[in-house]
């Protein structure tokens, strides 16, 4: 028997959504859901281990090759990068980054360096270097939205999904800084030493996928 493929899958929501994925593609996926103590599942009817991790740790994992293929949300990329092959867009885990900023202010209107609070501060970064504005960027680890209230910062960067939580606090969405969804990644090793194997995977998540659109 082949040796199996190992996946690291995003603790929480993305957990979730993946395994209703993999069982769309008929994946026994039972081992999961019953996970005990045990941090890594084989699947009972697909070559198949799966790893259950936090986002950051799924990269790190791919990245140096003791996990083949992850599924992170895009917002974790951005903010990490590093090297491997993203190959598909999972469709779920849909939100985006957004600027934000107190109601009434204007972001724009005004010569002196912004401040940004943000719990992602590459993805901040790059953002400002692409429209040229010199900004100076706190990284805050926990209620971002508070920054502005506090004046510590004259806006957020920030994941947004309802908005909800931004009109409680007096914010408003400015500008959009990316779309974020749920991707699947593979070390780039992992793809040319087991490349049957990942494209009969990757094939399988496509077709299910594909269903879906078509029934949506």
């Amino acid at each position: 028997m082949s040796q199996n493929l190992r996946i690291a899958l995003t603790k929480g929501r993305l957990q979730d959504k993946s395994v209703a994925l993999f069982e769309a593609m008929g994946l026994d996926c039972s081992p999961i859901q019953k996970p005990g103590r045990r941090l890594v599942h084989t699947l009972p009817n697909y070559p198949l281990e799966a790893v259950l991790a936090k986002a950051p740790d799924v990269i790190t994992y791919v990245e140096h090759g003791v996990c083949d293929l992850g599924i992170v949300g895009k917002d974790t990329i951005l903010e990490q990068g590093r090297s491997f092959y993203e190959v598909l867009d999972l469709g779920f885990g849909r939100c985006r980054f957004a600027l934000a900023v107190r109601e009434g202010s204007d972001f724009y209107d005004t010569y002196k360096t912004r401040r940004i609070a943000s719990k992602y501060p590459n993805v901040t970064r790059v953002f400002f270097e692409r429209k040229g504005m010199d900004v100076d960027i706190i990284k805050i680890e926990g209620s971002v939205e508070l920054a502005p209230i506090l004046g510590l910062a004259d806006g957020i960067v920030d994941i947004v999904e309802t908005g909800a939580t931004l009109r409680e606090n007096g914010l408003v969405p400015i500008e959009e800084v990316a779309q974020v969804s749920a991707r699947l990644i593979v070390n780039t090793a992992s793809m040319k030493l087991h490349k049957t194997q990942i494209e009969d995977f990757i094939g399988r998540c496509e077709a299910e996928l594909e269903k879906r659109r078509n029934q949506a």
